[in-house]
């Protein structure tokens, strides 16, 4: 999906870092915002959240930058599969996430529907929330 207009001509990063438990993650968060030619693009750790693959396919539905939040949603979608003699029917995660630009608070919510994911982690909806740092243009 494309969308405009858009505040930011040039990509935004974000140095996260995520907390649960005892352990802690840092990342980097990119945000491309779409062209007249390309969709918005985001990647974690230089890894493209668009994938399609035999394992399932995942895609960045919605960027949305404004001065003051980014906006992104996602969708993922896992095939059945079969895991240590244990069958698990297809599954789904939508996932909404924001970003408070001036805070960089970053909030995800997260929708667990079916699948290997939902039998592990539950179904249904979980948030999250993380703190980011803007970092400067590349």
């Amino acid at each position: 999906m494309f969308v405009a207009p858009c505040l930011a001509a040039e990509p935004l990063i974000f140095i996260c870092e995520r907390a649960e438990k005892n352990y802690t993650e840092t990342y980097e968060l990119k945000v491309i915002p779409a062209s007249k030619i390309q969709k918005a693009k985001v990647f974690v750790d230089s890894r493209d959240l668009d994938q399609s693959d035999e394992l399932g396919r995942q895609a960045v539905k919605t960027v949305l930058i404004t001065e003051s939040t980014v906006l992104i949603s996602m969708d993922a979608n896992f095939p059945p599969e079969n895991f240590d003699g244990v069958q698990y029917g297809a599954g789904s995660v939508s996932t909404a996430i924001a970003i408070n630009r001036s805070t960089g608070q970053l909030r995800k919510a997260e929708t667990v529907k079916g699948g290997i994911l939902s039998a592990t982690l539950g179904e249904g909806t979980k948030t999250y929330q993380e703190q980011c740092t803007a970092t400067k243009k590349p």
